[in-house]
């Protein structure tokens, strides 16, 4: 789902976005200095790999997400400490967004419930 950065406004912007086992819902709503805020959740399954087994499994996502968006290139104050994504082309591609949030979360340190049934650490694997 792609959406134009021109049409957000101060009324927030509904978005849902859905794959396979996750929803990626939340709104795009104007906020200042040129920025949109984005706010969503994102839950569900996804797949992943345990980093201590190395064994694949479903794991549950339920995380809060939030991050201001640029129309364009954001000329930030020497003050200021956000974050900002960055839309060059006036578009907020929400799959993109979503799946880069999902490959955040799979660079997180994981492990699968059997491992952490056992107790098992990275320290007694390696």
């Amino acid at each position: 789902m792609k959406v134009s950065l021109k049409k957000v406004n101060k009324t927030p912007l509904d978005f849902e976005v859905k794959s396979n086992e996750i929803t990626f819902k939340g709104y795009l709503q104007y906020d200042a200095d040129k920025l949109i805020l984005l706010k969503a959740e994102l839950s569900g399954k996804i797949d992943a790999v345990c980093d201590i087994c190395a064994n694949e499994f479903m794991l549950d996502v339920d995380e809060d997400i939030e991050f201001f968006m640029s129309d364009g290139i954001y000329q930030k104050s020497e003050e200021s400490l956000l974050d900002v994504v960055e839309a060059l082309d006036s578009i907020a591609d929400l799959e993109e967004l979503m799946n880069s949030e999902i490959e955040l979360i799979r660079s997180d340190y994981i492990s699968c419930l059997d491992c952490k049934k056992n107790g098992a650490s990275e320290q007694e694997v390696f």
